[in-house]
């Protein structure tokens, strides 16, 4: 295929410096990629239980046990009870965690801009439309693999 291999290592070195630039800007804060997302989720979706946040983030309760503990730890968010559940806890952004999410979408936005800064709108177009295909086709890839492993699996050994 027409230069695959230099494209796939050019997103991989993309992702690695995506990264190392979250890393660096958390760098001295109680967040992580893992708990930025699970700020980001609330941000966008309001206040959740916990088990609605493992299922978004797709992970463990208990994982999102962990990661709840830590930010409320922080003061990014509080656990209060649910006003229609009983048994269930409603975890919320803190004004902390809201001015912390703004500065996010807002420092998101800006390097969005800084990295197509340049490029023409025919360019950015065929950039984004480039990578939407390329994200579909990753999805289709893992979809056909899970598929095959299930199968793998219902098969008598």
């Amino acid at each position: 295929m027409r230069d695959a291999v230099p494209v796939f290592d050019r997103l991989l070195e993309i992702a690695d410096l995506f990264q190392r630039d979250m890393a660096r800007a958390f760098d001295g804060t109680a967040l992580t990629p893992a708990r930025t997302h699970l700020l980001w989720v609330l941000h966008h979706g309001g206040p959740s239980t916990q088990h609605a946040l493992a299922d978004a983030l797709e992970v463990t309760p208990r994982n999102v046990t962990g990661l709840v503990d830590a930010l409320e730890t922080s003061g990014f968010l509080t656990r209060e009870p649910h006003p229609t559940d009983r048994r269930a806890t409603l975890v919320t952004l803190t004004v902390q965690g809201e001015r912390a999410m703004t500065a996010m979408t807002a420092e998101r936005e800006q390097l969005a801009a800084d990295l197509v800064a340049g490029f023409a709108d025919a360019e950015v177009a065929a950039l984004r439309d480039g990578l939407d295909r390329v994200a579909a086709r990753l999805r289709e890839l893992i979809a056909a693999d899970a598929d095959r492993r299930a199968s793998a699996e219902r098969r008598p050994a």
